[in-house]
């Protein structure tokens, strides 16, 4: 399954990076602390989270992710929005929950 997917089966607003929508996606992490992430998530998820800061690019950049989901309708401040089209990092956002979330994409990649 590509991000392409993701976004049009979850109804995703796609914030930075569209290119990046031809990215395959192997699974899903849920968390919002960094640090798990990064000990955590393995290449090619998508990481879905609350955090809309700028640490989230670098995190996503490190491990590998295919892309970020912010869940409850977050938004990305507009340094994140630039530094993730920088590091060419797809950025995504959702009014469900993590829960709602990760339901339908277990649903979708099963």
């Amino acid at each position: 399954m590509k991000l392409n997917d993701l976004v049009e089966e979850l109804s995703l607003e796609v914030k930075t990076f569209k290119d990046g929508l031809e990215n395959e996606v192997t699974g899903a992490y849920v968390s919002d602390l960094l640090s798990d992430v990064m000990g955590n998530s393995k290449k090619g998820e998508v990481w879905i989270t609350l955090q809309t800061h700028l640490n989230i690019v670098a995190v996503a950049g490190h491990t590998g992710l295919a892309g970020v989901i912010l869940i409850g309708g977050k938004q990305p401040q507009e340094a994140v929005i630039q530094k993730a089209e920088s590091e060419k990092l797809t950025i995504m956002s959702t009014p469900l929950s993590a829960f709602e979330a990760a339901g339908k994409m277990y649903q979708l990649l099963k």
